[in-house]
């Protein structure tokens, strides 16, 4: 099932993205595309902060994946723009996503192959200012059921 959140400002992508963490459980993974700039560090963080992260959460580029200790769940965030899908392969990264966490992918669609069968797929594009679109993709049962959720909130 797929939906569109608009967001006008920041405040709609903080309110997307804490509105997510309230649902997510362990074994929830997001996968985040769109263009430099576009929002999905931003995205990460306001769902970070959503399920109990505290301080700092920022871009895992070098790093690649960050664990963090929420509140009510442990978060792993992942970067995986300078990754090729083979290296990406031997992070053992079925670990993360089946675990008992949430993981966020920064730029998944590189390694689309390797994501689990059951998903959020989300790609923020950039409207200009602080304006995004974010399409929101629910594979499998419950991400789809999470899209008609935010239906019922105004994504269409």
């Amino acid at each position: 099932m797929e939906i569109v959140w608009e967001a006008d400002d920041e405040s709609g992508t903080v309110r997307l993205a804490e509105t997510l963490a309230g649902w997510a459980g362990p074994g929830t993974v997001l996968a985040l595309d769109g263009d430099l700039g576009a929002g999905k560090t931003r995205f990460s963080q306001a769902f970070a902060r959503g399920i109990g992260v505290p301080g700092v959460v920022n871009s895992p580029t070098f790093t690649i994946i960050k664990e963090y200790k929420g509140a009510q769940l442990p978060l792993y965030h992942m970067d995986v723009y300078r990754l090729s899908e083979a290296e990406a392969d031997e992070l053992g990264l079925d670990d993360y996503f089946f675990g008992d966490g949430v993981t966020i992918v920064e730029w998944a669609s590189l390694i689309e192959a390797l994501l689990p069968p059951d998903r959020l797929d989300m790609y923020i594009a950039h409207l200009g200012g602080e304006a995004r679109r974010i399409t929101i993709t629910g594979i499998g049962s419950p991400y789809a059921a999470w899209c008609r959720q935010l239906q019922g909130m105004g994504a269409r």
